[in-house]
């Protein structure tokens, strides 16, 4: 099994910055895509960015040129940077790991942006 902690949620107002953090620890063997997805009031959960082992990433439309993936494999750790924070960035932010066929999920952490 492989552990998710996820740190660095917070209230922030539109416009400002906050930096997600997902340490995993635990069975780890080959980590391959790790990411980020939300989940809103009332919404489905959603991709926001992933990064593979090799460090190519993939965005959520709406993010893109705001929030930088990236990830530390020494420290099996992904972060996510957010700029220019929108009231619409509201949401419980969850780490994903993908290891061979296997997908973990952290417990989230909120992120609540006020106009």
């Amino acid at each position: 099994q492989v552990q998710l902690v996820e740190s660095g949620g917070g209230l922030v107002q539109a416009g400002g910055s906050l930096r997600l953090s997902c340490a995993a620890s635990g069975s780890i063997f080959s980590i391959n895509a790790m990411g980020w997805y939300r989940q809103a009031s009332g919404k489905q959960r959603e991709l926001v960015a992933a990064i593979t082992s090799r460090g190519s990433t993939n965005y959520a439309d709406s993010v893109k040129g705001r929030f930088t993936i990236s990830r530390d494999n020494a420290r099996n750790t992904v972060y996510l940077q957010m700029n220019s924070l929108k009231p619409e960035d509201t949401g419980v932010y969850y780490c994903n790991v993908a290891q061979r066929l296997d997908m973990y999920w952290g417990k989230g952490t909120l992120v609540t942006v006020s106009s």
